[in-house]
């Protein structure tokens, strides 16, 4: 086990929380130290796919750390340097679009913003429906900023969601490590 301390960002993307989770439980068996975050969204929204108070009592399990659901509690990222990698997964269109244009109004755009400050990687695992279409811009935007890099993603459903991009959870762990190691997990774009 690594001795690094991961911070691991849940965003609203429901319909990928499940295998959000599987990935969680690899970095936590990497990894020393995994601090679990949610969006306010995740936090406050229940769902066909689960209540959000039993995500997070989970993500609390696995991780023996209480969430971090809160821009305030988010905050002290940065200025404590309490991260070696923060791990966005997923990450929705709407918060690659947040990161692209430098908005913070949640706790995984502080903990992203609060990290960064660091000069410390951030991985992102694109979840999004727009992928190909109004979300490109930000994940253009994004690709080439010194300190951000993606977990391998492509389209999930070509014929029925021609514009939708998912990352492969699978990758999660093996991305997060090259991402310590200052590089991109290749081939990026997945068939």
């Amino acid at each position: 086990m690594e001795d690094k301390t991961i911070g691991f960002a849940l965003c609203g993307s429901f319909c990928t929380h499940a295998r959000a989770m599987e990935s969680l439980e690899q970095v936590k068996a990497r990894f020393a130290r995994v601090v679990p975050i949610v969006s306010d969204c995740v936090a406050a929204t229940d769902t066909r796919f689960g209540a959000a108070h039993d995500l997070m009592r989970e993500m609390e399990r696995i991780c023996d750390h209480r969430v971090i659901s809160t821009v305030k509690g988010a905050e002290p990222i940065g200025p404590q340097k309490l991260l070696d990698l923060l791990i966005i997964c997923p990450c929705t269109g709407n918060t690659l679009g947040k990161l692209a244009a430098g908005v913070t109004d949640t706790a995984v755009t502080m903990a992203a913003k609060a990290h960064l400050r660091n000069q410390r990687p951030l991985l992102l695992a694109p979840s999004t429906n727009d992928g190909l279409a109004a979300s490109a811009a930000s994940i253009g935007a994004l690709l080439p900023r010194k300190y951000i890099y993606f977990v391998p993603f492509g389209q999930d459903d070509p014929e029925g969601k021609p514009a939708s991009l998912v990352a492969d959870f699978s990758l999660v762990a093996d991305a997060a490590q090259a991402a310590l190691e200052g590089r991109q997990l290749q081939p990026l774009l997945l068939r």
